[in-house]
């Protein structure tokens, strides 16, 4: 499989990253030009990484295609394009729906909207497929795990989801300023807290079978430190975040009606 990207940003570096350099076993990985500099270090990290010479060049080389684009732009990039009809085209534009992705890319009759988050660059990220594609799936259960639905509204919702990134980590640093201020040194705040929420993580996976809120249950003993601040936590917590969610939701649901 010949993989290209239009777009060289970010997520996309985590991509190839996750990828991985087996990858490479009769594969070439095609870049965008756009994102000169992280393009040239994938393709010094990686031998079967090319940097094209134009988006063009991209499509021409590859079979699967990636649009990794900003939506502010991704209309003018994409139209200058021209697509084949054998091309697999992943979209990782969140804002924009199925139905002016396929306007943009035909003749290509196999479009799909993805959702990586920037943990595929260790192997361990979510990503979200819809429609339910074996092309795509097969691609990013090698970077962590694909989650794959058959409506545009669990797909938006999912991808709603993943605005909780920054308020993981707010939290997280919450926990470790209040360490440090306690008189515990930085590094070592840093290196507790974000030793527990791994461990929570271990956990979580581990027991596949129970909903977090049983979890909690489980980590909050009657009449104890849990339980204490998870209470003094749910007065407001809760309610803000799912607020929040909805608002991200009704945003992302505007975009797509209107990209």
């Amino acid at each position: 499989m010949n993989l290209g990207f239009v777009g060289t940003g970010t997520i996309s570096a985590a991509i190839v990253r996750g990828l991985g350099a087996a990858f490479g076993e009769g594969s070439t990985i095609h870049l965008s030009p756009r994102g000169a500099d992280i393009a040239a270090g994938l393709a010094r990290q990686f031998p079967h990484v090319r940097v094209a010479a134009s988006n063009q060049a991209v499509l021409d080389a590859s079979q699967v295609v990636m649009l990794a684009v900003r939506p502010q732009i991704a209309t003018d990039v994409i139209g200058d394009l021209a697509f084949r009809p054998d091309h697999h085209v992943i979209s990782l534009i969140a804002t924009f729906s199925l139905e002016t992705l396929a306007d943009l890319v035909a003749p290509a009759r196999t479009v799909t909207r993805a959702v990586p988050l920037p943990a595929v660059a260790l192997g361990r990220g979510p990503t979200a497929i819809f429609p339910p594609d074996p092309v795509a799936a097969g691609l990013f259960d090698r970077t962590g795990s694909s989650i794959q639905v058959d409506s545009a509204d669990r797909f938006d919702a999912l991808s709603a989801a993943t605005a909780t990134m920054a308020s993981y980590f707010a939290f997280a640093d919450s926990i470790a300023c209040w360490l440090t201020a306690q008189g515990v040194a930085a590094p070592d705040s840093r290196r507790y807290v974000a030793a527990i929420f791994e461990g929570l993580a271990a956990t979580a996976a581990a027991a596949s079978d129970q909903g977090f809120a049983s979890l909690a249950t489980e980590h909050a003993t009657l009449g104890g430190l849990n339980e204490q601040l998870l209470k003094r936590l749910d007065g407001g917590l809760n309610a803000s975040l799912q607020h929040g969610l909805d608002e991200i939701l009704s945003r992302i649901r505007a975009g797509s009606a209107s990209g």
